[in-house]
């Protein structure tokens, strides 16, 4: 499991304790012959916490689909994958990115809904920091990142 996403498991499950609600984020083991499809879950009662995420950690400050996404043994893009495991389980779907710059430098995270993704995915062939920082960050303090607003009114 990468730091991010434990990072992001600690943040939902810290999200759930201080919002006192019942709710839990977890990352599944992974098996070197079976296929994993998505990074981290959550389940909660609130259907609108009923997720599932995958988290990319890059360096730079554009992701791309061909360089920072993965095409199965079935020739089947993880994007498409991922899109047909959240409309079979009823989950939304996130895409938790993190920028990093180098050592010593600051880093910056973003949650972007699953169907943007799949919109950008369809028209253009990666997505800047830039356009990013339209969606909600993941702050970082002393406790870890801390879970924005993902439903503001």
């Amino acid at each position: 499991m990468s730091d991010f996403e434990r990072d992001i498991v600690s943040c939902f499950n810290r999200f759930f304790e201080e919002q006192k609600m019942r709710g839990f984020a977890y990352r599944l083991k992974q098996h070197k012959f079976s296929q994993q499809f998505i990074d981290v879950l959550v389940d909660c009662l609130d259907p609108k916490y009923y997720l599932a995420i995958e988290c990319k950690s890059i360096r730079g400050k554009k992701l791309y689909f061909t360089q920072h996404f993965h095409m199965d043994r079935n020739k089947v893009h993880q994007i498409d994958a991922i899109s047909t495991f959240l409309s079979r389980t009823g989950r939304k779907g996130f895409l938790a990115i993190e920028f990093r710059f180098g050592s010593g430098k600051s880093r910056e995270a973003y949650l972007i809904p699953w169907d943007q993704v799949q919109h950008l995915y369809a028209t253009t062939p990666g997505i800047s920091l830039e356009e990013f920082r339209e969606y909600p960050r993941l702050y970082h303090s002393g406790d870890g990142y801390q879970l924005p607003n993902l439903y503001p009114q």
